[in-house]
């Protein structure tokens, strides 16, 4: 009996605060991939958060955001020809 190779389920990225526009408005550098959930066995609806690396502006008041990503979302974005958080810069 071959055991299935767990994959994870949703990729987090942290987008840092690169100033304000004109509006006020926090402007966001592009979104580095910097960990993923993993679906916990048995324990539907509920995961594991690893972080591979915890950038400086995470501990900021202000200093980023951070996105969660279903990983078949940014599957099907990619199928069909559109940009990443990775390869766009974000406003919130």
């Amino acid at each position: 009996m071959s055991k299935e190779k767990k994959q994870p389920s949703h990729q987090v990225s942290f987008a840092r605060v690169n100033g304000r526009d004109e509006n006020g408005r926090e402007v966001l550098g592009p979104a580095r991939q910097i960990g993923a959930i993993w679906p916990r066995e048995g324990k539907d609806g509920e995961g594991i958060l690893r972080l591979d690396h915890v950038p400086e502006e995470l501990r900021a008041q202000g200093g980023g955001v951070l996105f969660v990503r279903k990983i078949d979302a940014l599957r099907e974005q990619r199928t069909n020809g559109q940009s990443t958080d990775k390869e766009q810069g974000h406003e919130r």
